[in-house]
């Protein structure tokens, strides 16, 4: 799901969605709040239905809000592929991940790993985050937030590089 969103106040002005199960229902909810003038922030509190047997308590139109105002309350420090060129690569992926999947030049430390080694990380450089998809990425950047690096998520980690490289 891509929510596309006004950097200023948060107010939605766009979605997209592929999938399976439920993606028409998902762009119909998020087709409303385009039109009620909803913002990102709405989206994290959003009541939507809910049923144990279809779908979970947190909707991933919740999560997306969540997500989308972590970006811009700034708890979520974002980089992109295009912009990692000089920067310090870090991967947070597990060991069996990094064998299928490596970018060269990435130090790779396992998250599980991560503040046992935080001496090996370089504190006068940004310092970009990557896994498979963004969670661990995520989790490894607070970490290092709060320990005074300068960090960012890679956004769409592996499955977007993985994109990227094919274009």
């Amino acid at each position: 799901m891509k929510v596309i969103f006004r950097k200023t106040d948060g107010r939605l002005l766009g979605a997209q969605a592929v999938g399976e199960d439920g993606v028409d229902k998902r762009i119909g909810d998020l087709a409303l709040a385009i039109q009620l003038g909803a913002t990102v922030y709405d989206l994290e509190e959003a009541e939507l239905c809910y049923s144990p047997p279809f779908g979970s308590a947190k909707d991933p139109i919740n999560f997306a809000g969540m997500v989308a105002s972590g970006v811009l309350r700034g708890d979520m420090p974002l980089s992109h592929w295009d912009s990692t060129g000089n920067g310090f690569l870090l991967d947070v992926g597990e060991k069996a991940e990094l064998a299928v999947e490596h970018v060269p030049d990435a130090v790779d430390i396992p998250i599980g790993e991560l503040r046992a080694r935080l001496d090996e990380l370089p504190r006068d450089r940004e310092i970009n985050v990557v896994c498979r998809s963004g969670q661990r990425a995520y989790t490894a950047t607070r970490l290092l937030l709060q320990h005074g690096f300068d960090a960012r998520v890679v956004s769409g980690g592996m499955l977007s590089h993985a994109i990227l490289s094919a274009t």
